[in-house]
């Protein structure tokens, strides 16, 4: 295993456009109130998850919920990778597919934030609720700190799971699209700060998934992060959404690349992805009427080798 950097897609600011990957078990390179919380040892800040499968109030009472899967410990106990190459080693043949939102804000965009920027996409979550479509939002730390109300809302919302993507957005191996570095001895630090965030807002329903800024890591990067017990989640088809202005270009190049199993990169940023809420006006109802079903990436896990 070497420690040259693996970066799977171009960035631009705060924003990672993909490229295509693998999803297996093999290293690689935006729930209700009563989910479990981030992991299955929890990281600073946050409560211990059950050792055993909660229940659900209500009409499913007595049906029980299990943990979020993750993957077993790659060579060396290195962070293992959930990846997939585009049509290829699917975890399924049934016609699932999760969308993924990356809420990016990094650690340095505060003052531009309080000048009136936009991070965050309330019409793109509500349209996703409307449309019932299950996701997961890989969520910074500092998104969470600028946007606790709707850290809040998404984390206690079944519809949705938030997954950790770093506190400050800055990148775990470089080079990485012009991102700042995170040093080494910082790693953990940022995933425990991001899960705390999430913590603080008040989000219930985190999954001890992780998504490296830029999509770029190392060794380095997974040794480091390992003592955080993660599975970090990459991607196959690549959204293309980042500083877009044309809807239908994205929502084309999203239709075009899903097959069984994929996962999708997109992003629940305005300003940074202006156009993600129309193109996924259009997805959605495609992609429906050929038979796919939207899930979040637990499930797509669940249903993966080794996991």
């Amino acid at each position: 295993m070497t420690t040259s950097a693996r970066k799977v897609s171009p960035l631009i600011g705060s924003a990672c456009l993909a490229g295509l990957v693998v999803l297996s078990g093999v290293l690689a390179g935006c729930g209700s109130p009563d989910d479990h919380p981030a992991t299955t040892r929890p990281p600073h800040g946050a409560a211990p998850a059950p050792s055993s499968p909660s229940t659900t109030p209500g009409p499913a009472a007595g049906r029980r919920i299990p943990p979020p899967p993750t993957l077993a410990p790659g060579p060396e106990g290195l962070t293992p990778v959930f990846e997939r190459r585009p049509r290829s080693a699917a975890p399924t043949d049934e016609k699932v597919v999760a969308l993924t939102f990356d809420a990016d804000m990094t650690a340095d965009e505060g003052d531009r934030a309080a000048a009136g920027e936009r991070f965050d996409n309330p019409p793109l979550i509500a349209l996703l609720r409307r449309l019932k479509v299950e996701s997961t939002v890989f969520m910074t730390g500092r998104w969470a700190e600028e946007y606790p109300d709707q850290a809040r809302a998404i984390g206690t919302d079944p519809t949705f799971e938030i997954a950790n993507h770093s506190y400050s957005h800055y990148a775990f191996s470089s080079p990485c699209y012009g991102l700042p570095a995170v040093e080494k001895e910082e790693v953990r630090g940022e995933v425990e700060r991001a899960f705390a965030a999430f913590h603080t807002a008040g989000a219930r329903n985190v999954v001890p998934y992780f998504r490296f800024p830029g999509g770029c890591y190392d060794d380095e990067a997974l040794r480091a992060l390992a003592p955080e017990r993660v599975t970090a989640v990459q991607w196959d088809v690549v959204g293309g959404d980042a500083f877009a202005t044309d809807a239908d270009a994205v929502a084309e190049q999203v239709l075009e690349g899903v097959t069984p199993g994929s996962l999708v990169v997109l992003h629940c940023t305005r300003s940074a992805a202006p156009a993600t809420e129309e193109a996924v006006r259009r997805i959605v109802p495609e992609l429906r009427a050929r038979g796919y079903r939207f899930v979040k990436v637990s499930e797509l896990m669940r249903a993966a080798p080794g996991s």
